[in-house]
C-alpha cells in the first residue's frame, strides 16, 4: 500500500491487481478537494489506470463538480436524448432504459470489451462513473490495462500495431425505427484511428483497439476485410488478457474513475437475466486527438468532434 500525504488529508491508495486498478481511501468527495490531492488522485490514475473510492454519499452535483477538476466535462453523450433533468453532462446506465428500447433488461448497451466511444474523432479522455440501484449480486465491471497489453506483445509485433490505422464506428443498439435507431443513423459516428496511440501525459504507447466500436467495420486500412478481421482478433485477444484486468463488485457508494486513453472495460452481463435493476450514472472529459506513435493523427469520417465545458 502507498500512503500519500498532506497536511489536510492523506490518501490511501492500494492496489487490486497485478496490472490494473487500485483503491483510494482516506477522502470524502462531497468535499472541496485542493489541488495537492486532485493531482495525488491524477497520479494515481496515471499509474494504476482505473482507480476506485467506496462509501461516496454523492448525487449528480457533487460527481459533475469533481470531474471539472480534471477537465472539461462533455455532454452525457453524443447521442443521448434524455439526461436527468437539470444535468445534461449525466448518462444513465440504467437497465430499465435498456428493457424499455431493447425489449430485455441488461446490464449496459455494449456487453462487449470497449472503450468508450472511440467512434469519435476525439474520444473522451476519462469517465467517472457511480453507483445507485444495484442487484443483490452480479453486474460487476472489468477493467483491462492497454499499456501493459502492448508493452507485452511480441517486438515484431508491437512493430505492425504501430503502423495499422482501425476504422472505428457507432452502431445503433435501438429497436429498429425508434427514436434512438434514427438518431444514431443521421449523426453517425466513424473515425480512423491509429492502433496504437501515445498517451499524451505520460508517453505511454497504448493498444487502441475496441471491439464495440471496430468489430461491425473490421477494417483496417491496407488490409482486406477477412486480413482486418483476423489481426484485429489477434489483438482484441491480446488487450483483453486476464492477467492485465481488474473485476471491480459494485456496491453502494462506488465510485470508478478510470482513463479512457489507457483502459477497456466490460459490463460483465450476469445480472440482467435476475430480474434485478442495476443503475449507474456517468461523465466524462473531453478528449484530444489521439496520435500514433509516428505523430500521425486519428482522421474525422463523419460526425463531429465532442466538446466540454
Amino acid at each position: 500500500m502507498t500512503t500519500l500525504s498532506e497536511p489536510a488529508v492523506s490518501l490511501r491508495v492500494e492496489p487490486l491487481a497485478g496490472w490494473t486498478g487500485a483503491q483510494i481511501g482516506g477522502v470524502d468527495l462531497r468535499q472541496p478537494l485542493d489541488d495537492v490531492v486532485i493531482e495525488q488522485i491524477r497520479s494515481a490514475l496515471h499509474t494504476y489506470k482505473v482507480v476506485f473510492f467506496r462509501d461516496q454519499e454523492i448525487g449528480h452535483a457533487e460527481q459533475i463538480a469533481f470531474a471539472r477538476r480534471f477537465g472539461k466535462v462533455t455532454p452525457a453523450h453524443p447521442h443521448e436524448e434524455n439526461p436527468p433533468e437539470g444535468f445534461p453532462e449525466i448518462l444513465p446506465i440504467d437497465s430499465r432504459r435498456y428493457e424499455e428500447n431493447l425489449g430485455r433488461k441488461r446490464t449496459s448497451y455494449d456487453n462487449s470489451w470497449h472503450t468508450d466511444v472511440t467512434a469519435l474523432v476525439n474520444p473522451p479522455a476519462a469517465s467517472i462513473l457511480r453507483s445507485e440501484i444495484l442487484p443483490p449480486y452480479g453486474g460487476d465491471t472489468a477493467w483491462t490495462n492497454l499499456v501493459a497489453a502492448y508493452e507485452n506483445l511480441p517486438k515484431e509485433l508491437r512493430d505492425l500495431a504501430d503502423t495499422l490505422d482501425v476504422k472505428h464506428q457507432f452502431h445503433a443498439r435501438a429497436a429498429a425505427g425508434s427514436q434512438r435507431d434514427r438518431k444514431v443513423r443521421e449523426a453517425n459516428l466513424v473515425a480512423w484511428h491509429p492502433a496504437v496511440r501515445v498517451h499524451p501525459v505520460t508517453g505511454e504507447r497504448a493498444l487502441f483497439v475496441s471491439p464495440g466500436f471496430t468489430r461491425g467495420a473490421r477494417e483496417i486500412r491496407g488490409f482486406s476485410p477477412s486480413q482486418s478481421e483476423r489481426i484485429l482478433k489477434l489483438l482484441w485477444e491480446e488487450a483483453t488478457r486476464t492477467e492485465y484486468t481488474v473485476r471491480f463488485r459494485w456496491s453502494p457508494g462506488s465510485v470508478a474513475f478510470w482513463d479512457n486513453r489507457a483502459t477497456a472495460h466490460l459490463a460483465i452481463s450476469d445480472a440482467g437475466h435476475l430480474g434485478h435493476d442495476r443503475v449507474l450514472y456517468r461523465v466524462t472529459l473531453e478528449g484530444d486527438i489521439p496520435k500514433g506513435v509516428d505523430g500521425r493523427e486519428s482522421e474525422l469520417v463523419s460526425g463531429d468532434p465532442f466538446y466540454g465545458s
